[in-house]
Order: structure tokens, then C-alpha cells, then sequence
């Protein structure tokens, strides 16, 4: 195997697509530190390395993911094989240089990452410009154009439309229509129908969409309107649940190619 051991890879943001990118950098030998908010956003939290912030730890596809508490520490966690998850808003300074920064916060808009702060930046979807903020966008709009990479310009711009699971799109997707505390009454891979009550914010109901398994719940806490919170898969596949999907998968595998580019460029 090429050793990719000194080539330290930073992902801001550990949530179901940016853990395709991680599982995979991670899969072929690349150290990778995930940087996480206190309270995640992630909805898809059983296959997402965000969930050790909470959890402590985490296993997705044979690779753990342990919540460390210093950047001593991530480094010291990459060296066993595992991916440290540290929460930090910012980039902190590591004791060591890194080599490749990847933003899959997924906030489609332009936030704080710029083309500057490490020798190869990498952007995942709408915000990002490939030549301007960052030196590679990744596409992660679902259709023919899915994890390709993009050297110049901007990815496709965010149409609010989530993508087609199952004959399901919007529908599949659960936003808080209210202000408050969410709090489930339902687990993943639960089978749920059409108008069930899966949970409250404070004392609003927040009802399944259409028939299928609970794939996504966000951690229980307070939400805003209009925030994704919860998802329910049409194609009752409880294993699902448990796998990383095909579109963090290609996305994944979009960010490693951009990255071996980037290296045989500097070799």
C-alpha cells in the first residue's frame, strides 16, 4: 500500500456525506481528523462519524471514530487507524502541518473556508467556487453529474428539492415546522406509515410523510424551522440504516481522486 501516512487530512464537518469522505480517505491509509460542532446536526447519526461527539465512539464499516479532547490527541488517534473526532468550530493548529482540508459542513453558502489555509482544499457542493475559495468542488447533487470533480467554477446551486430515494423526495424528509425541543417517539429502522406522530417540538406533532423506515432522527434538543431533522426511506430496507449510502460513497470517492491528483501534480 502507498503511504499516505504523512499526509495529514482535516475534515470540517462529520455527517453522513462527510463520512463517505472520511471512510474512504481513512480505507487507503490517509490520517484524517474530523472537526464537529457540541451538538451536531446530523441526521443520519448511525452512520455518521459526528456521533462519537455524544456517543464517545463509533464504528462505521470497520472504521472507528473516538471523540479526542486535543489536537495532541487526534494525532496521537490517527497513528492506531482510527479517525478522532474533535469539536472546534475553527481549524485549530495541529503539531503537525496539514496537508489537505476538506469543508463537508454541506452548508450551501460560502462560510469561513478559505483556498489559503492548507496546501489543498477541497469544497463539497453549492458555495464553493474551485479556483476562488477552495482548489476543488466536489458535485453532490444527485443525477448524472453526482461526485464529479471540478477544477474551476462553481458546483450546481442548491434548488431546496432533496433527491429521489425510492420514488420519494421531498416528502422523505421531515423539517421542523416550529421553533422548540424535539423529542422522538419513534428509533432507527423503526417501520413507520404515512401520518404517524414520530416525535413533538414542545407540543407540536411532527408526523411521517409518507410510508418507510426511520433512517434519520437528529439528536433530541432544540431545533429551528425549516431545519432537517428527520428521514424516513420508502424502500423499508432496516439494514440501510446501517450502511454508508451510495451518494456519500461517491462523494467520498470524488474528494480521494482530487486529492491523488493533487499529489501526482506535486510529486
Amino acid at each position: 500500500m502507498i503511504d499516505f501516512s504523512d499526509q495529514l487530512v482535516v475534515v470540517r464537518g462529520g455527517g453522513d456525506l462527510g463520512s463517505g469522505v472520511i471512510w474512504r480517505l481513512r480505507r487507503v491509509g490517509f490520517p484524517v481528523v474530523v472537526l464537529e460542532l457540541e451538538r451536531p446536526l446530523t441526521v443520519r447519526r448511525t452512520v455518521a462519524f459526528s456521533s462519537a461527539v455524544d456517543q464517545e465512539r463509533i464504528v462505521i464499516d470497520g472504521i472507528e471514530g473516538i471523540r479526542v479532547s486535543s489536537t495532541e490527541a487526534a494525532l496521537e488517534t490517527t497513528r492506531t487507524g482510527a479517525v478522532p473526532v474533535l469539536v472546534s468550530r475553527d481549524i485549530p493548529t495541529f503539531p503537525e502541518p496539514m496537508s489537505i482540508l476538506v469543508d463537508a459542513r454541506l452548508a450551501k453558502r460560502a462560510l469561513d473556508t478559505t483556498i489559503n489555509q492548507a496546501p489543498f482544499v477541497v469544497g463539497l457542493g453549492p458555495g464553493f467556487v474551485a479556483g476562488g475559495d477552495c482548489d476543488a468542488v466536489i458535485e453532490t447533487m444527485r443525477g448524472h453529474r453526482l461526485g464529479r470533480v471540478i477544477w474551476d467554477g462553481p458546483a450546481a446551486p442548491n434548488t431546496g428539492v432533496p433527491g429521489e430515494i425510492g420514488g420519494a423526495s421531498g416528502d422523505r424528509v421531515l423539517r421542523a415546522n416550529v421553533d422548540g425541543a424535539i423529542d422522538w417517539m419513534v428509533d432507527f429502522g423503526d417501520i413507520v406509515q404515512a401520518g404517524q406522530v414520530l416525535g413533538t417540538i414542545d407540543d407540536t406533532p411532527v408526523p411521517a410523510k409518507i410510508d418507510g423506515t426511520v433512517r434519520g432522527l437528529i439528536q433530541a434538543g432544540p431545533v429551528e424551522i425549516g431545519l432537517k431533522i428527520g428521514d424516513v426511506d420508502p424502500r423499508f430496507d432496516p439494514n440501510a440504516i446501517h450502511q454508508i449510502s451510495d451518494k456519500a460513497l461517491s462523494i467520498g470517492g470524488a474528494v480521494l481522486e482530487a486529492v491523488l491528483v493533487w499529489l501526482a501534480t506535486e510529486s
